[in-house]
């Protein structure tokens, strides 16, 4: 995938490319924003913090079953970093925002060798779990961006707790600034007080001996489809 193409999900919900977010600059990202918004709405960034500094970007993806990104020069920048093996990888685009790397014969949610749901940069997405996998031993969290010309790593931090009564936390570096309080068993107690059943989304906190997280979903979200990059 190179700089000034891109992809987009079968369901036309969302969209993977090249972009600068400031026009006075040629610094590169590879992002994913919404395809049916009029305005540039990026929610995921591959290189927040690596730019590209030229309009030469490649996005590939690897033998190895990895995505790479590399410059213009040809030097990698930014790699999905994917364990495992399969004998032919493809990167999929879900309609739901998810940035996938799999077997192209494999559909189960659960073989996925990388995804960037479990990368986020300062957007959670519906369907999205954020959290710990004790089993994995991976944290899914959100983290700010310093300002909208520079989407490298910003000083808040948004995540999950799990010591004591898990709860969600912002922080400001290791500062507490937001709590929600506890998962009372309908909501969490204290900085989601008016949080009730609605008919747009669900919402779940699952605290479990393999996870922890909290996640929410679209209602009568349409059938999810894919585009693919192989």
């Amino acid at each position: 995938l190179a700089d000034g193409k891109t992809i987009i999900s079968s369901g036309g919900t969302f969209e993977l490319g090249f972009y600068r977010p400031d026009v006075n600059s040629n610094r590169t990202y590879l992002g994913l924003w919404y395809k049916k918004v009029s305005k540039l709405t990026v929610v995921w960034i591959a290189n927040r913090d690596v730019p590209i500094n030229d309009t030469n970007g490649l996005l590939k993806v690897t033998d190895q079953a990895n995505l790479a990104l590399f410059n213009g020069e040809g030097t990698a920048i930014w790699s999905s970093n994917a364990t495992g093996s399969v004998k032919n990888p493809v990167a999929q685009l879900l309609d739901s925002g998810n940035l996938v790397v799999k077997d192209a014969a494999d559909d189960n949610p659960e073989n996925y060798l990388w995804q960037s749901f479990e990368h986020p940069t300062d957007t959670l997405l519906p369907g999205m779990k954020l959290g710990e996998n004790f089993v994995k031993g991976t944290e899914v969290y959100i983290q700010s961006i310093k300002s909208n010309v520079d989407p490298s790593r910003g000083n808040f931090i948004f995540r999950v707790d799990p010591d004591g009564f898990p709860q969600k936390f912002l922080m400001n570096g290791s500062t507490p600034r937001f709590r929600t309080g506890p998962w009372n068993g309908l909501r969490l107690s204290w900085g989601s007080p008016g949080l009730q059943p609605n008919p747009v989304y669900t919402y779940e906190f699952v605290n479990n001996p393999q996870e922890i997280y909290y996640r929410y979903d679209l209602i009568n979200r349409s059938e999810e489809h894919t585009s693919e990059l192989q």
